[in-house]
């Protein structure tokens, strides 16, 4: 029990001087650049200290292959994308190529009404000059009766008016 105690007040004294230690390089710069000097300073420090921060250090080799990497994935990419704008074009290419053939259906149909229409319209061309040619004969039969009555009527009225009947 005496060493258990014993054992908790060694470490209770070591981790309160530990915390001293840590607050006090916290607070003073220049502790903490005297020992930062006195560790790089140490051949072993300074060899230990090289190596924990080599291994996170990327060397040329290791920027060389991640660039090979992202080329390859990069040409991944390119080859997937070209793939589907192929694809897509082929669509849109299907899909025009329906909307034309549905629109040479709908345009044929169009001219079809287009010259049914021209036909009718010559054909009334045709009925109003038959119908001015009707005119022009009725007018001029009109005309010719007008004269006619008229000749009979009214130049005997006037021969008998200047005593010539």
């Amino acid at each position: 029990m005496f060493i258990y105690v014993f054992e908790i007040f060694i470490k209770g004294l070591f981790m309160s001087l530990a915390e001293k230690l840590i607050k006090e390089f916290e607070e003073n710069v220049k502790l903490r650049k005297r020992l930062a000097e006195l560790l790089v300073s140490e051949p072993d420090v300074r060899l230990a200290l090289i190596n924990a921060v080599i291994a996170d250090v990327a060397t040329k080799k290791d920027l060389n292959e991640l660039r090979n990497e992202l080329k390859g994935e990069i040409s991944k990419v390119r080859e997937e994308l070209k793939g589907e704008i192929s694809r897509v074009r082929e669509e849109f290419r299907g899909e025009i190529n329906r909307v034309r053939e549905e629109l040479k259906g709908e345009i044929g149909e169009l001219r079809g009404e287009m010259n049914g229409l021209r036909g009718e319209i010559s054909e009334l061309r045709r009925e109003i000059n038959e119908l001015r040619r009707e005119v022009h004969s009725n007018f001029r039969w009109t005309v010719g009766l007008i004269i006619t009555v008229w000749g009979a009527t009214v130049i005997p009225i006037l021969l008998k008016l200047i005593g010539a009947i």
